[in-house]
């Protein structure tokens, strides 16, 4: 086997419209591609600013109920000056900054419980 990257992951989602909406604005990702994929069904996929990886905004996957993610870890240089973006944007209020020996971090959800957290990993590790 020979894997390169991870190309995209699915986060599952009751509003595309609403899910895009926080991604975008409230996060900073950008739109890839948003297009009709049959009845009743859109791709939306999104990434952050340079990033290869990115995600689609899904609600079609029984096995994924929406609010199910947990644990996708979103990188950032600056952990204080993203937190108050998000706090100014509405995306999360009351937040907590872990710090630990490898960074710090915050836990936040997505308007459909998803969990995602925004971490400064110290150089070094």
């Amino acid at each position: 086997m020979s894997v390169l990257k991870v190309q995209l992951f699915s986060i599952p989602v009751t509003d595309q419209d609403r899910a895009r909406d926080f991604y975008v604005d409230v996060l900073g990702f950008e739109l890839v591609r948003e297009m009709a994929m049959g009845p009743g069904q859109r791709w939306i996929q999104l990434r952050p600013p340079g990033a290869e990886t990115s995600v689609t905004l899904v609600t079609w996957f029984a096995s994924m109920p929406p609010g199910s993610l947990t644990g996708v870890v979103l990188e950032t240089d600056d952990l204080d000056r993203d937190l108050t973006r998000l706090r100014e944007r509405g995306g999360v209020t009351d937040l907590d900054i872990s710090e630990q020996p490898w960074g710090r971090s915050v836990g936040f959800a997505d308007p459909d419980g998803n969990r995602l957290i925004l971490q400064t990993t110290t150089s070094g590790t």
